[in-house]
């Protein structure tokens, strides 16, 4: 089922591995044209535009595009308990993980009475994304607004498709999530749309504001989220382009086939166009594999999707010779999550420098990631893991340097600061501080 790339006759320490293997295609750039209309038509017509989109797009118009209060209520009383039990989990194991993701203030003197204290500073309001498409995501919500909570972020607003089998609400689930995290600005706005309302904000027919403009968009989506988060990016920030999900698992011959098999389909099940991408160094273990999946995706309920995943170009089997060599395809591919099922985990992950997020050993599936691990899975893709991290309290933070000297302490660099003033040529700056030398201060 998973196409076979056979490196082991490839000098690895020599060659571009990352041409050699597969890859999702996600041409961002090509879908920059299609949203920009979008994007417009929210910034001129603001609510009236929103609505239509939605018409277009999700098949329905919304009688609220911001949802009532007791839907939000509503929604959360009619939640499974089994469910509601879960994402309290869920929430709960983030607050944790997140928790130790925060950085402390950190006072440096860098001469007698000068200091430089590192504060970390939360961004005022967030707009978060949590996409519709082919399944539903409340733990979406959970991974964004749990990281934005921990942050210190006190102004938070999400946005996800409206849904036609829902009146035009998105998913009852969603808005549960959200209740239980306390989001009370939930806007039934999908796609480009979206991220566009939350950049450039957005009125009704009657001038009233229906959601102010934030100074921070994050979630995941399709690549028309993707690429609207590019056109708005110098606007407000953005946590990434998340493209569609990946797997790489390296394993060796220690590795049960049907551990790794199931985890290669658990991100298949997710889009036709997922990447599944196994890196090993034993032919047996590859040809125990291919069984495992056969089997499993026979009795899969999505199979169509995952059969379309699994054989695609973005997927396959990369044989190597050693485990050094698994590590050079792991760096090299850099994926969202990178899975370790081989004898000695730790040590191997010693060696990885490019991946979203690692899982170690035969009990720590992706799945974990996804909903009750602590950790979060909006994670970079498309190789983007070479410079790119998964999304953290750090998204929602901005460091900032506040330095406070003394009379003194500014005399004692005096002669250096007007040294390098001068061979500037900017002979102001130097005076700035001598001034201060030569007139008290009142």
């Amino acid at each position: 089922m998973l196409n076979r790339i056979d490196l082991r006759a490839r000098d690895l320490a020599a060659c571009d591995i990352d041409e050699l293997l597969p890859r999702a295609a996600l041409d961002v750039s090509g879908a920059l044209h299609q949203v920009q209309g979008v994007i417009d038509d929210v910034r001129e017509r603001g609510a009236e535009a929103l609505v239509e989109q939605a018409e277009k797009f999700d098949g329905v118009r919304p009688e609220h595009l911001r949802v009532p209060a007791e839907e939000l209520e509503k929604a959360a009383a009619g939640l499974d308990a089994e469910i509601a039990e879960a994402l309290q989990v869920a929430i709960a194991h983030a607050r944790a993980g997140h928790s130790a993701q925060l950085p402390a203030e950190v006072v440096t003197e860098i001469v007698s009475g000068g200091q430089i204290r590192q504060r970390w500073i939360p961004v005022e309001r967030v707009g978060l994304y949590a996409p519709g498409g082919l399944a539903v995501y409340p733990s979406s919500v959970v991974m964004n607004a749990v990281a934005a909570q921990v942050a210190g972020v006190k102004d938070i607003a999400l946005a996800s498709p409206a849904q036609k089998e829902f009146g035009g609400l998105p998913h009852p689930t969603v808005l549960a999530a959200c209740h239980l995290l306390g989001l009370t600005e939930v806007y039934a706005v999908g796609g480009a749309g979206a991220i566009a309302m939350f950049a450039y904000g957005a009125k009704t027919g009657d001038g009233s504001i229906l959601c102010r403009p934030v100074d921070v968009v994050t979630g995941p989506g399709n690549i028309f989220v993707a690429a609207a988060k590019r056109a708005v990016a110098s606007r407000c920030g953005i946590d990434a382009e998340a493209g569609t999900t990946e797997i790489a698992i390296i394993a060796d011959e220690h590795a049960n086939p049907a551990y790794v098999a199931a985890d290669l389909l658990s991100q298949a099940e997710h889009d036709p166009a997922a990447a599944s991408v196994l890196i090993t160094d034993s032919p047996e273990l590859a040809d125990a594999v291919d069984q495992a999946l056969a089997d499993q995706v026979a009795a899969t309920k999505h199979r169509e999707r995952v059969e379309t995943a699994l054989s695609g170009p973005q997927s396959a089997t990369v044989l190597v010779n050693s485990l050094d060599d698994c590590v050079r395809v792991a760096n090299a591919y850099a994926a969202e999550h990178l899975e370790i099922q081989t004898a000695d985990p730790e040590a191997l992950a010693a060696g990885i420098r490019n991946a979203g997020a690692i899982f170690l050993g035969p009990y720590t599936p992706v799945p974990l990631g996804d909903y009750v691990a602590g950790s979060n899975h909006v994670l970079p893709t498309g190789g983007t893991a070479r410079h790119a991290s998964g999304l953290s309290v750090m998204a929602y933070l901005k460091p900032v340097q506040q330095v406070m000297y003394s009379k003194a302490a500014l005399a004692s660099v005096t002669e250096s600061l007007v040294t390098l003033a001068n061979a500037e040529d900017l002979p102001a700056h130097g005076f700035a501080v001598e001034v201060r030398g030569t007139q008290p201060s009142k």
